[in-house]
């Protein structure tokens, strides 16, 4: 793909726009989802789309320049109009779900993958409320968009204003048949995870792990992994994750953030107990045992068989 525009939408985010350089439609999308693109020096990244799915023309992200950070420099330092990006196809772990009323909470950069969702709330005449936390309405990309959607709320919290959220206050007042979809800092969502009452549907795109994604983690004993498809059974010992463990007996497993928060690396369990700590699976996921993230999590059973 190629860099078809970029814009910067505040100080510090940069809009890019990819496109086929043959203008061929590109493969379709749901809200919610992302691209995993591969930097020059071989990391990968992954990238929430911000675009409307229904334009199969284009890809667009929205990237912070972090400090630090691989992705964000080679993007805001290095990529220019006309670059070529490797990326591949969009992943969904955070699917958008029709309700009568949705609730949203973004944290800055976390608006990207809530914006499609409050697009298609919108043209549906569904019921939604934004509440959209940042330091100043400067740093909120497509603040003037959201604010001229219909049948629904953007509510701005500026920390430099003292328009800061309520967190336990809100998820109170929010109604058991709301959906609630939430993306930023860590600090806010485990803010969220906690003021939420257990017979509310609260769904998280984590860009970080969640502090509680190891809860009730088995001991990192040793344990034997059996590759179904390739005829490979290999020792994963202490402190070696699964993907480290295949790789180094020559199984390619594709991966990205190898933190258990992106869902590029998941695999299906055909047996045993896997011992989950990934930030992607629901609790009924988990409770299932049909699929893992092999970057973090690990085996309560002595054995477990892969469908790799």
């Amino acid at each position: 793909m190629r860099v078809h525009h970029m814009e910067r939408v505040t100080p510090q985010v940069l809009l890019v726009e990819l496109r086929d350089p043959e203008g061929n439609d590109l493969p379709p999308y749901e809200p919610g989802a992302h691209i995993d693109v591969h930097l020059p020096d071989g990391a990968v990244r992954s990238y929430s789309l911000c675009g409307d799915p229904a334009d199969r023309s284009a890809y667009r992200i929205a990237v912070l320049n972090l400090p630090g950070g691989r992705g964000s420099r080679f993007i805001h330092g290095e990529l220019r109009l006309g670059t070529a990006v490797t990326v591949a196809p969009p992943r969904n772990n955070f699917r958008f779900d029709a309700a009568p009323r949705t609730l949203f909470i973004a944290g800055g950069i976390g608006i990207t993958p809530l914006l499609p969702m409050i697009r298609a709330a919108s043209r549906r005449g569904a019921d939604w409320v934004l509440h959209y936390c940042v330091r100043s309405a400067a740093e909120a990309p497509f603040l003037a968009e959201l604010r001229e959607l219909g049948n629904g709320e953007a509510v701005l919290h500026a920390a430099d204003e003292g328009r800061r959220l309520a967190v336990a206050d809100l998820l109170a007042a929010t109604p058991d048949d709301a959906l609630v979809y939430c993306c930023g800092p860590q600090r806010l969502m485990d803010a969220v995870a906690s003021a939420a009452r257990p017979s509310q549907d609260v769904r998280f795109e984590w860009f970080t792990p969640r502090a509680d994604a190891g809860r009730d983690a088995a001991p990192d004993d040793r344990f034997e992994v059996v590759c179904a498809r390739s005829g490979v059974t290999v020792a994963v010992k202490e402190g070696v994750s699964v993907l480290d463990a295949l790789d180094a007996a020559g199984v390619s497993v594709a991966s990205s953030c190898e933190q258990g928060i992106c869902g590029t690396c998941e695999t299906a369990v055909l047996e045993g107990e896997p011992d989950h700590r990934d930030s992607v699976l629901s609790d009924a996921e988990r409770a299932a045992g049909k699929t893992m993230m092999i970057c973090v999590s690990r085996a309560r059973s002595a054995r477990l068989v892969l469908d790799i």
